[in-house]
């Protein structure tokens, strides 16, 4: 009867303080960069939000919303590595375009409601980091590179 030698794995010795250290730097840089992200996302859309042609609006700050939502609550994931990150970017986008929404003591309005493209900016972005953050939490867990 032949005798199989069974392979021995080997099994990676844990990361040292050094190595642990860097990543939770590099997450924690990653976070503010999805919240710094976050903000210019929503002071892009609402710079856009009045871009006119023929004086006529145009929604190139909805496509620009939706595209900047889906990159920034991806990259928010993907450097953090958590399913709560996308609120990183999300939260200040949204605090951004409540702001916007009121008006100042001087009288200033940046979105007003009767701007169909502002509306229509908010409504799709507010809808795009629901969706990416639906679909983290219904995402199945990345399996462990440990076993």
């Amino acid at each position: 009867m032949p005798v199989v030698e069974e392979e021995a794995t080997a099994v990676p010795p844990p990361p040292g303080r050094t190595v642990r250290l860097l990543d939770v730097a590099l997450r924690v840089v990653g976070g503010l960069v999805a919240v710094v992200g976050g903000v210019l996302t929503a002071l892009i859309g609402l710079l856009l939000s009045t871009v006119r042609v023929g004086g006529q609006l145009i929604g190139v700050s909805v496509l620009f919303t939706i595209l900047a939502a889906i990159a920034v609550s991806w990259f928010a994931y993907a450097t953090v590595g958590r399913k709560w990150a996308v609120a990183l970017p999300a939260l200040p986008w949204f605090v951004l375009m409540a702001v916007a929404a009121v008006r100042t003591a001087e009288g200033d309005l940046l979105v007003a409601g009767d701007n169909w493209v502002g509306l229509a900016m908010i409504t799709t972005g507010a809808m795009t980091f629901a969706v990416m953050a639906f679909r983290q939490i219904l995402s199945p867990q990345p399996r462990s590179l440990d076993g």
